[in-house]
């Protein structure tokens, strides 16, 4: 046995001493009122020996993965939430770090060392999920934080969130969690990988809304390390409106369908919407924009190899209508209340578009959900109603631009918001 060998197996051996079960947590141990500042959701990645670039992960082994995140909620103390839910192996992490950010891969110091049951070093099992011990640390909303961790000898990457808008880093090999220099961090990438929430603890009136949906959520085709996503727009909306004790995060999933579960776009949204939105700590209203790509997807041809949009099921507005319930229901059972966000025009054919007309007439005179954010009326164009403003559009006639993205935070019914969060 080699000595790198052997090293390896014994910090393995060591890390079994404290290893996660899929179902632990450590929320439960740190009392207070905590909430979400910051959150992705994570797709597992194809398993495929031939995948395309796009889903091909990078090198993590034995390496530092820094990771940019802007919360959008201050505090002093700072919880990270990791998870491992699609993974087939553990998911091991030998030192974490949160830092300010100096700018691209560069941190302002060293930053604070992040622990687990009070060590540095954790073992999630396949399917778990964890926070962090409580750390004393500052956040100011809106600014960038690093987070760095040092990943086991052996790790891969099985499930990221494959469209961050954000690039991130990988170092060559070694631990370099407490570099500040971004020398070591050659290697780049824009997904968003195991740290899946940032919580602070937060005076009691302080909540959440949590934006779920697709890749118009996601900020597809928005700019590159710019922040211009919806979600992003309307936190900045909120923190000039004096709002600051309410957070956004951002939930979206580009290719999620509300009814079908993909290849390459994640769980159904029915599916995963207890996890990646009633368990987020201090969560209290939901904006709900899904269904445009369940409507699309039966019209896509079937490709050979990897078919992302797998199943091509047909759906019809009553199919859609009963999924929404599905998610009210799920929601009010925990006292949140849902806002519902028509379906933005996406130049789809007359059977289609019959189907997102029916299912935005629903939406809006149904008083299904707690309130409806109208983001059709905010970016149809006026002639051509099936069709994004020109100035709107990104460029293929679904995805807004960044005006698009501007204009649908400033449609949302921010008075409604606030209120239902503070109830």
């Amino acid at each position: 046995m080699t000595i790198r060998t052997l090293a390896a197996a014994c910090g393995a051996a060591l890390l079994a001493q404290f290893a996660v079960s899929p179902t632990a947590v450590f929320a439960a141990e740190a009392p207070g009122h905590w909430v979400a500042a910051w959150a992705t959701a994570l797709q597992p990645i194809p398993q495929r020996a031939e995948l395309p670039p796009l889903y091909r992960a990078p090198e993590v082994a034995g390496r530092t993965v820094r990771q940019i995140v802007y919360p959008t909620l201050s505090g002093k103390t700072v919880r990270i939430h990791l998870s491992n839910v699609y993974g087939k192996t553990p998911l091991v992490i030998e030192e974490l770090r949160i830092a300010r950010s100096a700018g691209g891969a560069a941190a302002a110091s060293d930053g604070s060392r992040v622990t687990f049951g009070g060590r540095g070093a954790v073992s999630i099992a396949p399917g778990g999920e964890l926070d962090s011990d409580p750390i004393a640390f500052d956040i100011a909303e809106g600014a960038p934080y690093v987070i760095s961790a040092f990943m086991g000898p052996e790790q891969r990457v099985v499930a990221w969130h494959r469209v961050s808008n954000q690039v991130n880093y990988v170092s060559s090999p070694g631990n370099h969690t407490a570099d500040a220099a971004a020398a070591a961090f050659r290697s780049r990438f824009t997904q968003y990988v195991w740290v899946t929430g940032l919580s602070v603890e937060a005076a009691a009136p302080s909540a959440a809304v949590a934006a779920i949906g697709d890749s118009i959520t996601d900020g597809m085709r928005s700019s590159l390390n710019q922040n211009r996503r919806w979600p992003d727009a309307l936190a900045r909306r909120l923190a000039g409106s004096g709002a600051q004790s309410t957070a956004i995060v951002n939930l979206g999933i580009s290719g999620n369908r509300l009814l079908s579960d993909s290849p390459c776009y994640g769980d159904a949204l029915v599916s995963r919407f207890d996890r990646d939105v009633l368990r987020r700590p201090g969560v209290k209203a939901v904006i709900l924009l899904i269904g445009i790509n369940d409507i699309n997807f039966a019209a896509m041809p079937a490709r050979s190899g990897l078919d992302c949009d797998f199943p091509h099921t047909s759906v019809t507005a009553a199919d859609l209508i009963a999924g929404y319930q599905r998610v009210i229901a799920a929601a009010r059972r925990d006292g949140v209340k849902v806002f519902g966000a028509t379906l933005t025009p996406a130049s789809l054919s007359p059977e289609r578009e019959n189907i997102r007309l029916a299912v935005n007439q629903w939406i809006r005179t149904s008083h299904a959900f707690d309130g409806v954010v109208d983001f059709d009326a905010a970016l149809r164009d006026r002639v051509q109603p099936e069709r994004l403003q020109r100035a709107f559009d990104s460029g293929d006639h679904i995805h807004p631009s960044d005006a698009g993205y501007a204009a649908m935070a400033g449609a949302v019914p921010m008075e409604a918001v606030v209120s239902a969060v503070r109830k």
